[in-house]
């Protein structure tokens, strides 16, 4: 039986965090008064264009973000099952991180929250996820509904798809609704934005550097 171990060790062996943009985090977090559980959809354009997917597993001290890599996004169809690869825990941090995780460092590319909100479980994720078949249900600003995410027999593949529901919806939604619930800008314009405040920086750091001295 696979087990449910939580742990940032991973995460952070993968970044050098005197250079990429993202939350080192801890596992040493407050806890907070909302008692609902949050869930976050990382469009994430790296080497290859894929979702990430995180639970919350629990709030405050010892809680982590499970997290899966869906390379075609997730579907409110229930006729549609989606690979996802299960990937290093995340810290709470990474709930609302959006920006651009420089070149030359793991998962370079461009990050922004293509949907967040809160899920319910009937019982504890470690458990469900022990067993291989995890079950909850989403209330986010684009996906809502049953979801389930089941173990294929290997460690680290799952499907990930939706149960039939008054939420269901043909549409795709990664086609339709591509941009950040958060800021409304896509992949694109963010790395068009970062790229113009690193120009706009390194213009001014040129000027100071050029002014010419003041004589007494």
């Amino acid at each position: 039986m696979y087990r449910c171990q939580t742990s940032l060790q991973e995460y952070h062996k993968k970044r050098n965090f005197l250079k990429t943009t993202e939350p080192q985090g801890s596992t040493e977090q407050k806890s907070r008064k909302n008692s609902d559980l949050k869930f976050v959809v990382q469009k994430h354009d790296a080497t290859k264009l894929h979702y990430d997917f995180r639970l919350e597993t629990k709030k405050g001290k010892g809680g982590v973000l499970k997290s899966w890599a869906v390379p075609k996004g997730i579907s409110l169809d229930p006729s549609i099952k989606r690979l996802a690869v299960l990937t290093e825990d995340h810290p709470l941090d990474y709930l609302l991180f959006e920006g651009v995780i420089p070149e030359g460092n793991y998962g370079a590319g461009t990050v922004i929250v293509w949907d967040t909100g809160t899920y319910t479980i009937e019982s504890d994720l470690s458990e469900q996820f022990n067993k291989g078949k995890i079950g909850f249900t989403l209330n986010g600003q684009k996906l809502r509904g049953r979801f389930y995410l089941v173990r294929t027999g290997t460690e680290n593949q799952w499907l990930l798809f939706k149960k039939s529901d008054q939420f269901d919806f043909k549409e795709d939604l990664t086609i339709s609704k591509p941009e950040s619930v958060l800021t409304g800008r896509s992949n694109d314009q963010l790395a068009t934005t970062t790229k113009r405040k690193r120009n706009s920086s390194k213009s001014n750091t040129l000027y100071e550097a050029k002014k010419p001295k003041k004589t007494a």
